[in-house]
């Protein structure tokens, strides 16, 4: 009988040491899954606002770049076309015409075609657009040449729509004098209300 109450309290004993060893072993695994877990959110990168913005300010600089560059290029284009004209052009052999028009009521231009010498220079098409623009206030430089010192005979022809919607072509002349220095002349195209017909005038600029 005291055999029995012996090995009784023996196995409780060594239950209550097998439970404590696995709820240790248990608080151990815990503690293990709970380190590994804040370890892992330690290592999770943080999003960074700054951080995400920087593509964008890295891609609003390239266009300022681009465009500056483009100015640039502008800029040159311009500076190499002045230089040119410069050259094929010296203002002391250089002629330049010029059309202009005003109202446009009673004439719609299609082209111009101009005479210098006798010979014929340019003959120019218009468009819709270019008459719309020079009906606004626009000037057209219609021709820049060379010419040397002397007197000298111009002659413009245009031709176009007149008075209802008729076909209609006339001409102006102008005979100059080419000095030192160069020769700015317009070919201005305006109504004259007291005819009801287009007006063709070839001037000089002062």
């Amino acid at each position: 009988m005291a055999a029995c109450k012996w090995m009784a309290s023996a196995g409780l004993a060594l239950a209550c040491a097998l439970c404590g060893g696995l709820a240790t072993a248990q608080d151990a695994n815990r503690d293990s899954v709970a380190a590994a877990g804040n370890s892992a959110v330690a290592t999770v990168p943080e999003f960074s606002p700054k951080r995400a913005a920087a593509p964008g300010a890295s891609g609003r600089a390239l266009d300022a770049d681009v465009q500056d560059l483009k100015k640039q290029v502008l800029d040159l284009n311009k500076d190499l076309f002045l230089l040119e004209e410069e050259l094929l052009f010296p203002s002391n052999t250089q002629v330049a015409v010029f059309v202009s028009m005003d109202v446009g009521e009673f004439f719609g231009l299609d082209s111009v075609e101009l005479k210098l010498d006798n010979k014929n220079v340019t003959n120019y098409l218009y468009t819709e657009r270019e008459t719309s623009a020079l009906i606004k206030g626009g000037v057209q430089r219609l021709y820049v040449g060379n010419l040397k010192a002397g007197e000298h005979e111009l002659v413009a022809v245009f031709t176009g729509e007149g008075p209802h919607t008729r076909d209609y072509r006339r001409g102006a002349a102008l005979k100059f004098e080419k000095g030192i220095g160069p020769k700015y002349i317009e070919l201005t195209i305006s109504d004259r209300e007291s005819k009801q017909q287009p007006e063709f005038v070839v001037k000089e600029w002062e």
